[in-house]
């Protein structure tokens, strides 16, 4: 009985090693794994908020003031300029699968007429831990990135 018992106590010695190593090898990429997939639930959200917008824009005839308003309104009513009912109202609360998603309604004058457009980013809440990509997008519908940083109007289109 001891002699089994300085067997199996060496074998579990031996094994905790073998366990911290594959324990080191396998969280960052566990970690890493799921930075990409909020990094691609942000790319998604972020044409469907493009899709919504330019839904919201052609039925109302113009952009609305926030995301809330392109949510589902109170206990089912009819969609409405206030509650579009063209997003789930989870994007709607601007927070989405570690991102951050602001949205702003933009007017600028060009040649003597007035513009109206939006603008949207996508910012990791941590960035490193549940994003490294930041994203921008506008009514061109023209998605940008930046890696580790913000993403702005000059920042290259993703794939």
């Amino acid at each position: 009985m001891a002699l089994a018992g300085l067997i199996l106590g060496y074998l579990g010695i031996a094994i905790i090693p073998i366990i911290l190593i594959v324990a080191a090898i396998a969280i960052p990429n566990l970690l890493l794994a799921k930075m990409r997939a909020n990094e691609a639930s942000a790319i998604g959200s972020v044409r469907t908020l493009n899709v919504a917008l330019l839904a919201y824009s052609t039925t109302y005839g113009t952009y609305p003031s926030s995301l809330t308003v392109l949510g589902p309104g109170a206990n089912g009513e009819k969609p409405s300029a206030e509650s579009a009912g063209l997003i789930d109202s989870v994007l709607a609360s601007g927070r989405k699968s570690g991102y951050v998603f602001d949205y702003a309604p933009v007017e600028k004058e060009e040649n003597g007429a007035m513009s109206h457009g939006y603008a949207i980013v996508a910012t990791p809440i941590t960035s490193g831990t549940t994003g490294r990509r930041h994203f921008l997008t506008d009514q061109t519908g023209v998605i940008r990135a930046e890696m580790n940083r913000v993403a702005t109007p000059k920042s290259p289109p993703i794939n």
